[in-house]
């Protein structure tokens, strides 16, 4: 990217350079300008600035962005289920099994693999060469609703709505046991097991969630099917409190689902995805994407009402 100069406004008082940057050019994400700082690229008197270093009005600074690595990933031709697609990002319906993106352990079948092929170089770079466009994740096993940005604008605008929870998440499940209430709210803080690291738990040191949940069916005694509407978005936040609610999800092995006699066998942790409402980056627009069922996820709910009403019967 070519050099450009920037004239901090007269009037301003001593403010970090990063800070200043990024207010004299908002079209370019903080995470670009950081990389531009640690590259050396940002200047003031022909000197190297540090982030931190104070500016004040009437200083001038030079400063251009580094390019972004193309990424060595290959693209391949995986089926996506799109909900929604235009210029600025794409809405995919995820389907279970799928990793988001690449790691350690994983192959060239994650949806980043399947999104390099499908957007074909349209994707924002700002989550770094392996995670081209990903704003979010959700878990291997979990389907339904995710956005991926394709251009760093809608990236950092998206990214923003995330951090402040300014948009709506809601999900469906499929639990053990039925609660006695018809609905209710869980606001246990969130911290990583101090043992099992790839677990997470309730913990008073943790960080603040809250999922407000509604029952929605019962399966006799079983399990019920539950809509759960998170407010923060800690990681395994639904599978870490319908669990301390004495309800794991269904599947949920790493927290505790059990597999009870005569019960259908269910394929993978049951969650679902289902609906995202948000501002469209580019327009400012509401946007509400909901993700249909999953085939296997309607398949499951059959077997437990035909197991239920069995129950019933020989009563």
């Amino acid at each position: 990217m070519a050099m450009q100069t920037y004239v901090v406004p007269e009037g301003t008082r001593r403010m970090r350079a990063d800070k200043a940057l990024a207010a004299g050019f908002p079209e370019h994400s903080r995470v670009a300008l950081q990389r531009a700082f640690e590259a050396g690229l940002v200047t003031k008197d022909g000197r190297a600035m540090g982030k931190s270093d104070d500016v004040r009005g009437g200083d001038v600074m030079a400063f251009s962005l580094p390019e972004v690595a193309p990424s060595e990933l290959k693209a391949v031709e995986i089926p996506l289920e799109v909900l929604f697609e235009d210029e600025h990002l794409i809405v995919l319906n995820k389907a279970a099994g799928m990793v988001v993106h690449p790691g350690a352990g994983t192959g060239d079948d994650t949806l980043v693999h399947a999104l390099l092929a499908h957007c074909r170089g349209e994707l924002s770079g700002v989550g770094g060469v392996e995670r081209p466009g990903i704003v979010h994740r959700i878990d291997k096993d979990t389907t339904g609703v995710l956005v991926v940005a394709k251009n760093d604008a809608a990236h950092r605008a998206l990214a923003e709505q995330f951090a402040a929870r300014s948009l709506e998440k809601e999900y469906v499940a499929l639990i053990s046991g039925v609660p006695a209430l018809l609905s209710g709210s869980l606001t246990g803080a969130i911290s990583r097991h101090p043992v099992q690291r790839h677990r997470m738990t309730v913990s008073e040191s943790g960080r603040p969630a809250r999922t407000d949940w509604t029952r929605l069916e019962a399966f006799g005694k079983a399990a019920a099917l539950v809509r759960c509407r998170i407010h923060s978005g800690r990681t395994h936040q639904i599978r870490v409190h319908l669990k301390s609610a004495g309800h794991p999800l269904l599947g949920d092995t790493v927290y505790g689902w059990k597999q009870a006699s005569g019960a259908p066998v269910p394929p993978r942790v049951m969650l679902h995805a289902e609906r995202l409402a948000f501002t469209h980056p580019a327009s400012g627009k509401p946007l509400e994407v909901i993700a249909p069922w999953p085939g296997d996820f309607q398949a499951l709910i059959a077997a437990l009402r035909k197991m239920a009403d069995g129950v019933a019967r020989k009563k």
